[in-house]
């Protein structure tokens, strides 16, 4: 059926899709987040922290990467093609961890685990605001962010129960065949490419750098305003690698430091879940909230309070105290992550919109390698207790940064060209 203008209710048989492939998505890493640190420790002895931190730096930068090119690549070759071949990369991923003779076959598992995470997630994002239009996108980054972190948290419980139930690998890497399987077949069949919604091939409005200067940016121009030109991009950028710097250190932490307070492996599995669930079903708030008040309340609060949920990790004793910190550590991150989407959405024009998220999903995203070298770092030669305060403490110094720093970005109703009303007619075609 054809439908007059952008909007999730006009695309909502293809958002809906997209919201159901990005659970996919997310249950791919999802697989890992109770198992992987304590297999590194139990079955293949490694020395250190920071060796078993490893796999997680290979994910981080290779993730970091991936978003780069995939933002790049979507704004010239089309977003389903990238989806497709970011499922396909992820095929190796659990075939190399269950056959893995030694650790650096989990290491290089997780290089293909970052390139497929980089590629299908960017495009889900990239796809929701294409069909979304201007005026929805906290909405739409809520809704992904929420499937894909409940992903995480739902395969982070059952991979944890199958573990328990079998043991740490093969069988709850199986289910990675499945999710593959699954994913790749609703991206070549179900998908349709949205480019042509964008807004890139439209000419509404005039394409204008983050400064107000008019016509088109290029790569590097891009690269160079999120990184180093523009204030509020470069507030995006380190806000988000804080975040995951956070997440990246948490991912390797919490399995290692809740069994060494004698907690049993179903239970570290609901302590890691409650994290990405707390996150995940909180940024169906905060995502529309952002599009109706002040995004940068979102962003520096919720900085704030990632830090205070990762510090109270340490006071708290017992189970109940655990998962408190956990839960309240997720509902800051869900204050930032989609907010963080959609506010540089607000900043970038359509022609360079899916570059410009690439390009801070590369910042936010080379956080996972930072924190894992920082924590195994801080593990190794001071103590689990020291990595939590340094972490806590980065995100605290991130909230003041974005405060100094950020404008507050333009919504789609305050920008000429960019009103949903006044986009051309999207077809709604497929399932």
């Amino acid at each position: 059926m054809s439908s007059s203008g952008a909007g999730i209710l006009r695309n909502r048989r293809q958002f809906a899709l997209l919201v159901l492939l990005n659970a996919f998505v997310g249950g791919m890493v999802g697989l890992e987040r109770t198992i992987l640190p304590l297999l590194g420790r139990d079955e293949f002895a490694l020395a250190t922290t920071a060796a078993t931190f490893s796999f997680i730096v290979s994910f981080g930068f290779t993730k970091a990467g991936f978003n780069l090119l995939s933002g790049y690549l979507a704004d010239r070759i089309g977003r389903k093609r990238l989806l497709t071949i970011g499922w396909l990369l992820g095929l190796p991923v659990p075939l190399l961890i269950i056959w893995a003779p030694d650790w650096r076959w989990v290491v290089i598992a997780n290089v293909f685990l970052g390139a497929n995470q980089a590629l299908t997630w960017s495009m889900t994002v990239v796809m929701k605001f294409d069909l979304a239009g201007a005026r929805e996108r906290g909405l739409a980054a809520g809704l992904n962010e929420f499937a894909g972190y409940g992903g995480v948290a739902l395969l982070g419980l059952v991979s944890g129960y199958v573990a328990d139930a079998t043991a740490l690998r093969p069988y709850p890497f199986l289910l990675g065949i499945g999710l593959v399987a699954i994913g790749t077949f609703i991206s070549v069949v179900l998908i349709r490419e949205t480019r042509p919604e964008s807004g890139s091939t439209r000419g509404a409005g005039t394409a204008q750098s983050p400064s107000g200067g008019g016509g088109s940016m290029s790569f590097a121009a891009v690269f160079a305003a999120a990184t180093w030109r523009d204030r509020t991009l470069v507030a995006f950028s380190q806000g988000g690698l804080a975040t995951n710097l956070k997440d990246g250190a948490a991912w390797g932490l919490f399995p290692l430091y809740l069994a060494s307070a004698g907690l049993e492996l179903t239970s570290i599995a609901v302590v890691v879940a409650a994290y990405p669930a707390a996150w995940g079903v909180g940024q169906l708030v905060t995502g529309p909230l952002s599009d109706r008040f002040n995004r940068k309340i979102f962003l520096v609060g919720g900085l704030w309070v990632q830090g205070i949920g990762l510090a109270a990790m340490l006071p708290a004793a017992g189970m109940g105290g655990w998962l408190a910190a956990a839960t309240f550590m997720g509902i800051g991150t869900a204050m930032v992550y989609p907010t963080f989407l959609a506010a540089v959405s607000d900043v970038a024009q359509p022609e360079w919109r899916a570059t410009a998220l690439g390009v801070y999903r590369m910042w936010r995203d080379s956080g996972y390698a930072f924190g894992a070298l920082l924590a195994g770092f801080l593990i190794d030669f001071f103590s689990v207790g020291g990595a939590i305060v340094a972490v806590a403490a980065l995100l605290a110094l991130s909230g003041i940064v974005v405060l100094l720093l950020m404008s507050e970005t333009p919504r789609g109703h305050d920008r000429p060209g960019e009103n949903s009303d006044q986009t051309t007619a999207v077809q709604e075609a497929g399932p």
